[in-house]
């Protein structure tokens, strides 16, 4: 019998990637600011992630053991080494705030204090400020009787309090609830000091602690914990292929924030009588609780106070603009060649000219564009509204199935269409996932198109934090195959002509890229040189592993760059021996879809929306574009070396030694996000 090649699940495989969030904010190296910052992404990332996958994997073990022999996976057992992983997570967290980053404050006079080391003024302060902003908002629920049972919000943070009343006579001991207004309030607040140089801050839950007795004023508070309930957040849309899927989410959404229970978090110093008492109360089972440290919501941190200490966060590194591209008309610069950006190093501001300067030019008769994620206050949105009123035809295919962006894609569809932009929604069965636009335009009496391809969404605030690779082409071969795209999108009629230069998800982009790789795999065996380096943020999709393991099989170099999800394992002996991935974690997120086939030297090098998941390659409309301008090859290709050399920010992705930081021959420290935007820096200043 054949044995299965080694495949690790997608959802062990992300908590291997949260846990190199983590690794960032133990990193002594990483400034102070940044490490708070990075508790505060790990703790975001595992919100969602209990919100959507756990909770998935809640539904698939209630259902039964004949649904459940469908699966490649078992369902129960997953969901035990989630939580093994998980708890021991938690448990390195809490040391790292309390014995690293605590400390670390403590030496720049950046104090956190509890109520237990104030002084007299400082607790006259937090009494003062409790009546004065907090005492609306607290909201106190007494637990006397299990049969009540109040709704806790959805990541709102609670404090269980355990109460003894006054007069003995009556009942001993009772249970209440306090909710720490966080969402209304600054979690972190600064207390009064004698010293101008000190900072004393203290969280708004140990605030509450202490002035707890005026809200409760018949009881003695014995102690108080406290506690999070995290609810599922998935969209069930039963029947995605018939009605109208828009009021189908509106309608969802409302259902959102009152879902099932996915977990509750705990202070893992809580009794466990009162544990015992809350899950009666919620009716959660033990696999609902998670013991975290005293505190949660730590996703908090991101509004962590900064006091002017600009030598405790990132080195500035100023957006590097580039100049070709952004002289005089954006169109005259794509006539003569193919242009790309790498945001956020470089700047955006291209991308925003591109429509700017398309709403304001005469000759400028149509825009289309994919809405997929997009800023709250976006120039781009701007500029689409006023090239529609300025007379040309514009419109917009906005994805409304973009997890937790549905409520706001909603929004700008509404006001797109009220402006007079025509507005295309989700399709049913679908996700429009293509990072694309394309402008009509007349030169010299003839109509003439040009597309900008990316490998990120269209989103001015994100294009600071990600790296992205952005195409901008006139190239006849790709502008038409994105107009035959757009077409589809708009009509849902299947275009007769077929993509050749395009990989489009649902069409040809699994196709082409297996038969990209079976090449590299012949030439390997015809004696060739063959090497394949695919860097994305999630490799899960089993039918492409395989085929990855077959190409090292065959001898062919296989490099991969994974930032997140990798479910192929490498270096092992007669499977994966060829194959060799890292993944890199730095103060950007690694976002870029980059895939390099060796093609016996003359490289083919495509950029991509899609990574190679099932959903991607399977369930979404995703674009692959590629890149024939001899230039931008060699500037990807130099950008991919830089990574590959990388010794501080790469971590190996290997059975043995996952997550450990990757050594290299050199012996100069390579840190590739910094290499990277002075090699860009030193590109655009040679320009001139």
């Amino acid at each position: 019998m054949k044995q299965e090649n080694p495949y690790i699940h997608r959802d062990l495989s992300w908590l291997s990637f949260n846990y190199r969030v983590l690794q960032e904010a133990k990193d002594p190296n990483v400034p102070l600011f940044e490490r708070i910052k990075f508790l505060a992404i790990y703790s975001s990332n595992l919100d969602e992630f209990f919100r959507v996958r756990v909770a998935n994997l809640k539904n698939l073990i209630k259902v039964g053991k004949k649904t459940q022999k469908s699966l490649q996976f078992e369902p129960q057992e997953i969901f035990r080494k989630i939580l093994r992983t998980v708890n021991a997570q938690q448990e390195e967290f809490s040391d790292i705030f309390q014995n690293m980053i605590i400390p670390k404050l403590s030496d720049h006079k950046i104090n956190i204090k509890t109520q237990k080391d104030l002084s007299q003024k400082q607790f006259e302060f937090i009494e003062n400020y409790f009546q004065d902003n907090l005492l609306p908002f607290v909201q106190p629920m007494m637990l006397i009787q299990k049969k009540v049972k109040p709704f806790l919000n959805n990541g709102s943070l609670y404090l269980a309090l355990i109460l003894q009343d006054k007069d003995k006579s009556k009942i001993r001991t009772a249970y209440a609830l306090v909710k720490v207004p966080s969402d209304l309030v600054e979690r972190f607040i600064e207390l009064p000091t004698e010293n101008k140089n000190k900072h004393d801050v203290i969280l708004l839950d140990d605030i509450i602690r202490y002035n707890q007795k005026f809200i409760f004023p018949g009881y003695d508070i014995l102690d108080s914990y406290s506690i999070k309930l995290t609810r599922d957040a998935e969209l069930y849309i039963e029947d995605e292929f018939t009605g109208d899927l828009v009021s189908k989410i509106k309608k969802s959404l409302s259902k959102r924030s009152v879902g099932p229970a996915s977990r509750m978090v705990y202070d893992r110093e809580m009794p466990t009588e009162l544990i015992e008492y809350l899950s009666d109360v919620f009716e959660l089972n033990k696999n609902d609780l998670l013991p975290e440290g005293r505190y949660h919501n730590n996703a908090d941190f991101f509004e962590f106070p900064k006091f002017g200490k600009k030598h405790l966060r990132d080195i500035d590194l100023p957006t590097i603009t580039p100049k070709e591209l952004l002289k005089g008309s954006i169109f005259d610069r794509m006539d003569e060649r193919d242009h790309c950006i790498y945001v956020p190093y470089h700047s955006y501001e291209p991308v925003i000219q591109f429509f700017e300067q398309a709403a304001e030019d005469p000759n400028v008769t149509h825009i289309k564009i994919i809405q997929y994620r997009v800023a709250k206050k976006s120039r781009i949105m701007n500029a689409l509204i006023k090239a529609v009123k300025n007379g040309k035809q514009v419109s917009t295919f906005i994805e409304i199935k973009a997890r937790f962006d549905e409520e706001a894609n909603l929004a700008w569809g509404e006001r797109l269409e009220a402006e007079g932009i025509q507005v295309f929604y989700s399709m049913p069965g679908l996700k429009v996932h293509s990072k694309m636009a394309t402008i009509r335009r007349y030169k010299y009496g003839q109509p003439k198109l040009y597309s900008y391809f990316s490998t990120g969404n269209f989103h001015e605030d994100t294009a600071k934090l990600y790296t992205d690779i952005g195409l901008f082409t006139s190239d006849e071969n790709l502008v038409n195959e994105s107009m035959r795209l757009f077409s589809y999108l708009e009509t849902k009629y299947v275009p007769e002509k077929k993509f050749e230069h395009l990989g489009v998800g649902k069409f040809n982009l699994k196709p082409k890229l297996i038969d990209l790789l079976n090449q590299e795999i012949e030439n390997a065996k015809d004696g060739f040189k063959a090497a394949i380096t695919l860097k994305m943020n999630s490799l899960q999709d089993k039918e492409m592993i395989d085929l990855l393991y077959k190409a090292s099989n065959a001898g062919v170099k296989v490099k991969l760059i994974i930032r997140g999800i990798c479910s192929l394992v490498p270096g092992i002996e007669g499977i994966s021996e060829k194959i060799s991935a890292w993944s890199i974690v730095d103060r950007f997120l690694e976002h870029p879809r980059i895939f390099i086939f060796h093609n016996k030297g003359k490289e083919k090098i495509y950029i991509s929306s899609a990574d190679w998941m099932v959903r991607n390659l399977h369930h979404r409309i995703e674009t692959m574009v590629p890149v024939y301008d001899e230039n931008i090859k060699k500037f990807i290709l130099n950008i991919i070396n830089i990574q590959n050399l990388d010794n501080v920010k790469s971590r190996r992705i290997h059975y043995k030694k996952n997550n450990s930081y990757r050594k290299t021959k050199s012996d100069l420290p390579i840190r590739s996000q910094l290499e990277t935007y002075y090699f860009i820096k030193r590109m655009e200043e040679g320009i001139n």
